[in-house]
């Protein structure tokens, strides 16, 4: 059994900085949400804001995964067909001090793609048909290290808690100004005077709050990288996956022919960071890993048997997994 991770001092140090990063993150959406509600409903619109927010949170589809799972008509994996997928999935939980393994799903979909669902109790991992066919075992040790990571530090949570904090500051904002055009008739002939500064917030607060959501994104896609490589103790394969499933899910072709469009204005847009700069923090994160503490999780690129397995279930899909 692989011990877990808890006691390694540059495991503890990274931990702090994650949670740090986040606390500071979701307490700029709250401090957005509650200035909000205080401009729109008074003292009263802060309570509001809370009592909309544990609603939301409570009715959060990620609270039953199998549901979300049913709706991309995703199946159970066949620990028959992939057992070694399921001794990895045990070995990295084990190491990331899971109280239970993550129920492993198929979906049925070409593109290259992996997702978490659920809370550490309860948390299913989806594996699109794609990535099983053309990533090799050790960069799909990578990838399940990236979303055991995600379930260990509770992103999930902390990801529904900021995406309901931001919907709240738009139906805020989206109030407020509906407040502002009924009572414009006050302003332009009554002479009633305004704090333009509020106005000014009400209108940026939806923007500004999505941007942070986004930044909240990407730094927990970066954190789940490191937490990765740890897991794993082979950042590279991570990196390798990483590259592949951007080259197979064609990212790159837009850059070459659209070159500009991608400059800072879409950085601050994307749910995830690029790509090239994860993959060479991961290969700083190589360099880190002590040689003598890496475990072999799949040594060998062991996908070449499984579209005749594959085929026996999905005969229709046999010949996307050669072409």
């Amino acid at each position: 059994m692989q011990r877990a991770l808890h006691d390694h001092p540059l495991w503890q140090q990274h931990r702090l900085l994650d949670l740090l990063q986040s606390i500071l993150l979701l307490g700029i959406l709250a401090a957005f949400l509650a200035l909000l509600g205080y401009l729109v409903w008074g003292p009263a619109g802060i309570l509001l804001t809370i009592i909309g927010g544990c609603l939301l949170l409570a009715i959060n589809p990620g609270k039953h995964p199998q549901w979300v799972m049913r709706a991309y008509r995703a199946q159970p994996l066949s620990e028959f067909e992939y057992p070694k997928i399921y001794q990895i999935c045990e070995i990295l939980s084990q190491r990331a001090a899971l109280e239970r393994v993550p129920t492993l799903y198929r979906v049925p979909s070409n593109k290259l793609n992996a997702f978490t669902i659920g809370h550490p109790k309860n948390a299913v991992i989806g594996i699109s048909d794609g990535l099983l066919c053309q990533l090799s075992m050790r960069e799909i040790s990578g990838v399940l290290a990236h979303e055991i990571s995600h379930i260990a530090h509770n992103d999930l949570w902390i990801m529904s808690l900021g995406d309901m904090l931001t919907r709240l500051t738009q139906l805020a904002a989206v109030s407020g100004q509906i407040l502002l055009l009924v009572n414009l008739p006050l302003v332009l002939f009554a002479g009633v005077s305004l704090n333009w500064w509020a106005i000014l917030f009400l209108i940026a607060a939806p923007t500004l709050s999505v941007l942070a959501l986004l930044a909240l994104s990407r730094a927990r896609e970066y954190s789940a990288d490191e937490s990765a490589a740890w897991l794993s103790t082979d950042p590279l394969a991570l990196a390798q996956a990483l590259k592949k499933i951007e080259y197979a899910n064609g990212s790159w072709w837009p850059q070459i022919l659209l070159p500009k469009r991608f400059g800072l204005s879409s950085s601050l847009f994307r749910t995830h960071p690029e790509t090239k700069k994860r993959v060479q923090r991961l290969e700083q994160l190589s360099q880190r890993i002590d040689s003598n503490e890496r475990i072999v999780l799949a040594d060998k690129p062991e996908y070449w048997f499984r579209p005749f397995v594959h085929s026996f279930n999905r005969p229709y899909d046999f010949w996307h997994d050669w072409l």
